[in-house]
């Protein structure tokens, strides 16, 4: 059991937490955080689930694993729409996190001061291997962060890094296997840019 779920069911109510899942893509990330979400809502809690607007990779409103694992959630434009949710939610999870604007870590605490149990994931680190979006504060707040691996496709050594492999500069390009894949810090750096 996770120091989050321990936490959220003992003392005299229920303790708001923030936990955090990140790593590089193809990692299983959004894997994880269905399987936390689908957890709580065993526990018949009251779950509520978001993503950006901007993630319609699988579904436009569902949140999709590369599994194809899928769990029903509300996309968003920002993450202050978060704070219109219902009053009844124990448990908010949010996937994509990176592409949040700075507001989220705010809003975060915010939800975990009510008493929100809080499950973010997302990508530690942009193609470039630089810290990405929000998630430094996030996993800097979090009482939980659980950095997943994936398989660096180069060597087979655990993979951290997101390395893309089709020409753009843009900082957010959405795109699977066809544009990036997991690498080690060795040979992510050996054609790094």
């Amino acid at each position: 059991m996770l120091f989050s779920e321990l936490h959220f069911r003992t003392g005299s109510g229920p303790k708001g937490s923030i936990e955090v899942i990140c790593g590089s893509m193809f990692s299983g990330k959004t894997e994880e955080l269905i399987r936390r979400l689908r957890r709580a809502q065993i526990a018949k809690l009251n779950v509520e689930i978001f993503k950006p607007r901007i993630d319609t990779r699988y579904n436009d409103s569902d949140v999709v694993s590369h599994n194809a694992n899928s769990i029903p959630s509300t996309p968003i434009e920002n993450s202050s729409s978060i704070l219109l949710l219902g009053t009844d939610t124990q448990v908010v999870g949010i996937d994509e996190a990176q592409f949040f604007d700075e507001g989220l870590p705010d809003v975060c605490i915010q939800l975990a001061a009510k008493g929100i149990r809080v499950i973010v994931a997302g990508l530690d680190m942009d193609f470039q291997g630089k810290p990405f979006g929000p998630m430094p504060a996030l996993m800097a707040i979090a009482e939980d962060v659980t950095k997943v691996h994936a398989v660096c496709v180069q060597c087979g050594a655990p993979a951290t890094f997101s390395y893309r492999t089709v020409a753009s500069g843009s900082k957010i390009l959405l795109g699977e296997m066809e544009s990036y894949e997991p690498r080690c810090r060795v040979c992510f750096n050996t054609t790094a840019y």
